[in-house]
């Protein structure tokens, strides 16, 4: 017999993946401590960062600010 499919509310969703990006803590971790499938929320980490639109213009010049110093510093 299959197992009864559980619903979770957007608060709760939310809620997980802050978790996985403010703490950085992995994926299959947050996931077990909250007693959901690791991959529900891989596509909550994923739908959130697309709908974020993968990051802001000032984002994107620090993350090129901080390679350029990257290799500077190599």
């Amino acid at each position: 017999m299959a197992a009864k499919r559980r619903k979770s509310d957007a608060d709760f969703r939310e809620g997980a993946v802050r978790i996985v990006t403010e703490t950085g803590k992995s994926i299959a971790q947050v996931a077990k401590d909250l007693g959901i499938h690791e991959t529900t929320l891989a596509s909550w980490v994923s739908r959130a960062s697309r709908a974020d639109g993968a990051g802001t213009a000032g984002e994107s010049e620090e993350l090129a600010r901080l390679r350029r110093e990257n290799a500077r510093l190599k």
